[in-house]
């Protein structure tokens, strides 16, 4: 009867670890209409749109908030569409004296720029305690009724209020928003640029520093409560509402690229009723603060927020439902991307956000389907897929057999070494060259930018691979030549059978002789040509084999290449200084303008002089001149032939060798429709759609229970208990001499 009990517990605890798999969600959440994404940077460090400027932020920001604009899904080149405007408006031109300018006026001649933007109606506030009122239209929680201490108890969420309320987006929102910049209360890393364009920020920011200070009079420095800091107060003359529904912003002289600031989370609306409602006592302590939880007008609106674990955005319920693009390119019909034209959006529920710290846990978890999307920020996640499909047939078959959607294609970034112009070795030196010295340290510059092999380096590793660039410019921006015979860097190719063909290592050695090292010696000393490669990245045995490969290249025309790897902080201490001479570095565009690119090479924006992000130091004057031409035109012949030959010239100076712009990929599960990845477009969460019997399915045939393990291990613990039984038994009926008794009948 024991036996028969042991056996029968055995199969139960069998059935009942068989049954358990390693499934991170609730029971039923697949057939939910809930989207399951990671982030690997930790929670975001700012959701209040006046500080957000990291990339672990977007995923949320842009998803709860709705600037004026925001970028067309599909168009390429980027198009701006109306978000929370009504239309996308071009300024009117005023001169000095106040008079109306035609729109083709020259940018000398125009005093300001206005933006008059028609702000759509019936927009709502998500639900939030802020906007709560009674019977008499007074606020629940501030304002008339300011909460009392103690009031605020346990509670952490705005959904733990009992009153929630919402009201109608207005014009007044926007230019609240704008006057936030000058606040000293948040970080504001836009505040210098915005002050530099809006008529009379820079202004408003002393008047708000001292306004600021009263405030704060006699009050606790360690305190984390501040009163309320209400902008209503004090005009902004660059930011006005002169209608309910419309939106005035006065910019200096003619700044085309403004319009692509109008689809940033900095220009935001920012409901009055949030500040007041999170100044209040006690609310920072309990974490209650737009940083965490903030108030937009868009599809989705945070719900659950657990620092550095998880992070839950829910459908706002206040939505009006903007419908999905029906344009695009034919590819993406092609592709059926176009299949929900003119639906509602968004069409997920719910987006559940974890945080991973480790690769290998988070890549298995997508590829047992846990995660619908690996990490919903990243755009080069992908390549790891992709390059694995590529070095096993084995995984390639899995991949293809559960249809993982793996995206590849270039976008508005850029990654390439350069060099410090003010360095006398390489560059222009700061001032004490003379002509033939420069035109030397052109050569060798060039000389580099052949050695260097861009292509080489997308094979080597294929991960960060990419397309090598010709230019600053990379496709999808107006002027963009790359790919085309007129684009092609004459300095380190040649146009070939329909492509760009790279310059042999015997013309870079030729060029570097020309600058006066022969066989990479000093034709003068016989010493060798030593440079110092500098970038902020430590040694680590992962970074390794780049860093080799890097060496490798100079060496091909016989340069030695000393390798200083740095923090961040030491590497901007240098660069700070001029001192460095060869440097690795990256940028991704803030918006899909030339201007956005170019302005890396404008004197003005020198690292090491101006503090700016010119860390070449590069200075052409008549790169400088056409540079600012360009960045008051407006797309078209005029603006492309400045492009052009201000391209021309940077490629003859090789102040960068170009580099490459590396692949925008992803990767997300087949039942995951409308996924693209993309740098510049952050608000994609509204266009997927999820299909969730799918998901069900592919779950159950993915992870199905394997009981061969239990029926192993009750095997063997069946016949541990036989040996033990059969032990005892013997034992029993052994006596003191070690004699076998035989039992009784029975």
């Amino acid at each position: 009867m024991g036996m028969r009990r042991l056996f029968a517990t055995l199969l139960a605890c069998g059935a009942l670890l068989a049954a358990c798999n390693n499934n991170p969600w609730p029971d039923g959440s697949a057939a939910t209409s809930t989207l399951f994404t990671a982030v690997i940077e930790g929670s975001p460090r700012h959701l209040d749109p006046t500080a957000s400027y990291w990339s672990n932020d977007t995923p949320y920001t842009y998803q709860i908030y709705e600037p004026p604009y925001g970028y067309h899904y599909f168009k390429r080149p980027f198009e701006l569409v109306p978000k929370s405007a009504a239309a996308v408006v071009r300024p009117r031109y005023v001169g000095k004296d106040g008079g109306a300018l035609p729109d083709d006026a020259a940018a000398d001649q125009v005093a300001e720029s206005i933006y008059d933007v028609p702000i759509k109606r019936g927009i709502l506030f998500q639900p939030h305690p802020a906007f709560a009122v009674d019977a008499q239209g007074r606020h629940y929680y501030h304002s008339e009724h300011p909460m009392r201490p103690g009031e605020l108890g346990g509670r952490r969420t705005p959904l733990e209020f009992e009153h929630q309320g919402t009201r109608e987006l207005v014009a007044e929102d926007f230019v609240y928003a704008l006057k936030r910049h000058a606040t000293t209360r948040v970080t504001t890393p836009i505040f210098s640029t915005f002050a530099e364009y809006i008529v009379g920020l820079a202004e408003y920011g002393k008047l708000i520093r001292a306004e600021d200070a009263k405030l704060r009079a006699g009050l606790d420095p360690a305190s984390l409560d501040r009163p309320f800091l209400d902008f209503r107060r004090w005009p902004l003359a660059g930011a006005s509402a002169p209608e309910k529904h419309l939106l005035r912003i006065r910019i200096k002289g003619k700044y085309p690229q403004w319009r692509y600031w109008m689809q940033m989370t900095f220009t935001a609306p920012v409901p009055w009723e949030a500040d007041a409602f999170y100044a209040q006592p006690g609310m920072a302590a309990a974490g209650l603060s737009l940083d965490r939880w903030p108030v937009g007008t868009g599809p989705y609106m945070m719900t659950e927020f657990v620092q550095d674990r998880r992070h839950v955005m829910t459908r706002n319920p206040n939505y009006r439902g903007e419908p999905y693009p029906c344009a695009g390119l034919p590819a993406d019909r092609a592709a059926g991307m176009l299949a929900d034209c003119g639906k509602r959006t968004p069409f997920i529920e719910r987006i559940v956000s974890v945080v991973e710290r480790e690769a290998v846990p988070l890549r298995n978890k997508f590829r047992q389907g846990y995660y619908d999307i690996e990490v919903f920020e990243r755009t080069d996640t992908g390549m790891d897929y992709l390059v694995a499909m590529q070095d096993s047939d084995e995984v390639r078959r899995e991949y293809l057999a559960k249809g993982f959607r793996l995206s590849r294609g270039t976008d508005v970034g850029s990654y390439f070494i350069a060099f410090n112009m003010l360095d006398p070795t390489l560059g222009d030196g700061d001032g004490e060259l003379s002509a033939e010295q420069k035109a030397r340290n052109r050569k060798l510059r060039q000389a580099i930018s052949i050695a260097i092999d861009w292509e080489e380096y997308s094979r080597i590793f294929p991960k960060k691979a990419g397309v090598t660039a010709m230019s600053p410019l990379p496709p999808g921006i107006f002027g963009s030549r790359e790919g085309t015979p007129e684009g092609v860097d004459p300095v380190t190719h040649v146009w070939k059978d329909g492509q760009a063909v790279r310059r042999t290592v015997a013309d870079a050695k030729r060029l570097l002789a020309e600058a006066g090292y022969p066989d990479g010696r000093d034709a003068r000393t016989g010493r060798p040509l030593v440079l110092n490669y500098d970038f902020y990245a430590q040694a680590t045995p992962e970074r390794k084999p780049e860093i080799d490969w890097v060496v490798r290249q100079f060496a091909k025309i016989d340069i030695q290449l000393e390798v200083r790897a740095t923090d961040n902080n030491q590497f901007q201490d240098k660069v700070r200084k001029g001192k460095y001479q060869v440097f690795w570095l990256g940028w991704l565009a803030d918006y899909p303008d030339a201007e956005n690119f170019l302005f890396l090479l404008y004197s003005k924006t020198g690292k090491t002089k101006y503090d700016g992000e010119n860390t070449a130091n590069y200075a052409n004057p008549e790169f400088d001149r056409l540079f600012l031409e360009m960045k008051t035109l407006d797309d078209g012949p005029a603006k492309q032939a400045l492009i052009d030959q201000m391209v021309r010239i940077v490629q003859e100076d090789a102040p960068w060798t170009m580099g490459f712009f590396p692949y925008s990929s992803g990767a997300a599960q087949h039942w995951v429709y409308n996924y693209r990845p993309t740098i510049l477009i952050r608000d994609q969460g509204r266009y997927l759609r999820l299909d969730a019997a799918e998901r069900t399915a592919a779950l159950a045939a993915w992870n199905r229970p394997r009981w061969w393990p239990m029926l192993l291990l009750a095997a063997g613990v069946l016949a541990l208990v036989w040996y033990g039984r059969r032990s005892w038994r013997r034992r029993e009926r052994t006596n003191a001499r070690g004699q076998v008794v035989a039992r009784p009948a029975r």
